[in-house]
């Protein structure tokens, strides 16, 4: 290989990693899936596109959201754009680095209320950071929770909850979780 063509495959790679993280902050999912695609076809590391293309795009899209540039519909359109690009790249992230999980999260919506857009956003955000989910999904009985960070071990449980009402069973899930294990978070 030339020095030209390594500087050619440098450049492509740079392109193709914003195209990623310019995708997202966009929501052109087509755009996202090109990129992807190509990304694929040439071979290019999986997890970098991940991490530095599409997960920095999430990360510009954060701070969107929290100046009020953008609002829950976009950061949701956003997120289709994200999923859309994990679904082609994770399939090719090599061993090594699908080994180096940085942990497991359960999560859910606490029994009582269905609103599940802002533990979805949360989901995502930790799938994309490298962490297993284990999605319990919404209206979610109190034990259930307990049982499934007994069952998977995992290092922090989520609660989400949009209705006051639903909200004064939180404290009950953590004393239950923290009873069996005090090293939960």
């Amino acid at each position: 290989m030339t020095n030209t063509e390594s500087k050619a495959g440098a450049d492509r790679r740079e392109y193709l990693l914003n195209e990623l993280k310019e995708g997202v902050i966009e929501y052109d999912t087509e755009r996202v899936e090109e990129a992807s695609n190509e990304a694929v076809e040439l071979g290019l590391d999986a997890y970098e596109m991940i991490m530095q293309g599409l997960a920095a795009g999430m990360d510009v899209v954060g701070d969107y959201f929290d100046s009020g540039e953008y609002f829950v519909p976009e950061v949701l359109l956003c997120a289709e754009a994200l999923y859309a690009g994990l679904a082609i790249l994770r399939p090719h992230i090599n061993e090594d680095e699908a080994q180096r999980v940085k942990g497991q999260v359960v999560i859910g919506v606490v029994q009582g209320d269905v609103h599940d857009i802002g533990k979805n956003m949360v989901k995502m955000m930790f799938e994309v950071a490298g962490f297993t989910v284990h999605d319990l999904g919404y209206d979610v009985p109190l034990a259930d929770f307990v049982e499934e960070q007994l069952n998977t071990d995992s290092e922090i449980v989520c609660l989400s909850s949009m209705m006051t009402t639903t909200m004064m069973n939180m404290p009950k899930v953590i004393k239950m979780i923290h009873d069996k294990n005090p090293n939960v978070k």
